[in-house]
């Protein structure tokens, strides 16, 4: 006797299937509405009082104020399993002055969802719409997080820190990306982004006259030397297939143009992809500024503070992802991701707590020459992603119970 799991399966996906196409004016309207009211990362009152809205219209359990200005959404499946899933999206917008000209552009001066959050919040509603309306409930609960301050990598701590993984088994996210064309899903196996933190260095000589530098120590020269250094080292004593990416972009030092400068203040950027590597960069850094300094007789002093890990993608996760993509929009809907990006995600905090994957939603417009990308003021989404996203996400949410082993 055959067993009736595939066509359970296929009668669920044609139902999310057409309750999102029912549901995509209502999105798209949503998904305006943000856009047109962006708010700054830690400032998002209004869009958290309208998600909260929102899902409560669905039935969902709502709190509020989780991560100061984050709102948690919990849909209650049968209770037959009772494994937690979490789905994350971010709601904060840049500090940028828009400059498409649509008709919903930002009502807020200086401000814009330059990074796809409003769509990221839309697709979080839009999965709650869907899966709070399916005739046969899910075995378990998925937890809507949408969360703030992930422009300034500080959201998802909050999060944590106010209980939001209490009990969470799994996790899904999603971010936008302008590079793959709409309805198209990208997955990337391994590390999708960067662990990101912040440098900054002081060197500290002393002052002198510009015509007799022999009886000062020249800071500025110092600090050439250990940019120089810095730069070498990489090259010739990190391992070149685990890359990362030190950038001093701020340097600051000297009071006249004829004396000797005493002090000098860099500050800058450290990417790296591999634990290992992020691991023992403080303890490298300070140890060729150090060995700089001393030579030329300067004191220092290098800070050093953490701040998001790489987001490293669960290789089960990802496979539920793209088993979803391809059963609902089929193989060319798909893209592998080869390579990982240098930038950086505080996703990956949540990932801390409980293993999960990240995929890349494509709003690339396929009829352009230019898409701008994230985070630029002309950077513009193509809303026939919403409804491949939305499936994307109610799917693999539908198939996770069945999908995961426990």
């Amino acid at each position: 006797m055959l067993s009736s799991a595939p066509q359970q399966t296929d009668s669920a996906l044609a139902e999310l299937k057409n309750l999102a196409q029912t549901l995509l004016p209502r999105l798209v309207e949503i998904r305006r509405h943000l856009h047109a009211h962006p708010e700054l990362s830690g400032q998002e009152y209004q869009t958290a009082a309208y998600v909260a809205g929102v899902l409560s219209s669905c039935g969902l359990h709502v709190e509020e104020a989780i991560g100061k200005t984050g709102v948690v959404g919990q849909l209650s499946g049968k209770g037959e399993d009772s494994r937690l899933l979490a789905i994350r999206t971010d709601m904060d917008a840049l500090p940028i002055q828009e400059m498409v000209g649509l008709a919903f552009a930002s009502r807020h001066p200086g401000v814009m969802h330059a990074c796809g959050h409003d769509i990221h919040t839309t697709l979080g509603l839009g999965t709650a719409m869907v899966l709070s309306q399916m005739s046969v409930k899910l075995p378990g609960d998925v937890r809507f997080l949408f969360q703030p301050a992930e422009e300034i990598a500080q959201g998802a701590s909050w999060m944590i820190q106010d209980g939001a993984m209490k009990g969470v088994n799994h996790i899904l996210g999603v971010h936008v990306f302008p590079s793959i064309p709409a309805r198209q899903v990208g997955i990337r196996y391994g590390a999708l982004t960067a662990a990101a933190d912040d440098l900054e260095i002081f060197i500290q000589g002393e002052s002198g006259h510009g015509a007799r530098p022999h009886e000062a120590i020249d800071a500025i020269w110092i600090a050439a030397q250990v940019i120089t250094a810095l730069q070498q080292a990489i090259s010739r004593t990190q391992n070149p297939l685990r890359p990362m990416v030190l950038s001093l972009g701020q340097i600051s030092g000297g009071r006249a143009p004829n004396v000797i400068a005493d002090q000098v203040r860099m500050a800058g950027t450290v990417r790296s992809l591999h634990p290992e590597t992020h691991a023992q960069l403080p303890e490298w850094i300070e140890g060729i500024v150090a060995s700089v300094c001393q030579t030329y007789g300067a004191k220092y002093e290098v800070n050093y503070r953490r701040g998001v890990p790489s987001v490293q993608n669960d290789a089960q996760l990802n496979k539920l992802l793209e088993n979803a993509v391809r059963d609902a929009w089929g193989e060319e809907a798909l893209q592998l991701i080869p390579e990982p990006s240098l930038g950086a995600e505080d996703f990956a905090l949540y990932l801390e707590h409980a293993p999960g994957a990240m995929f890349r939603l494509g709003t690339g417009f396929g009829d352009r020459q230019v898409n701008h990308p994230l985070h630029h003021p002309r950077f513009e989404a193509d809303e026939a992603a919403i409804l491949t996203g939305v499936v994307t996400l109610s799917y693999a949410a539908w198939q996770y119970w069945q999908s995961i082993p426990m």
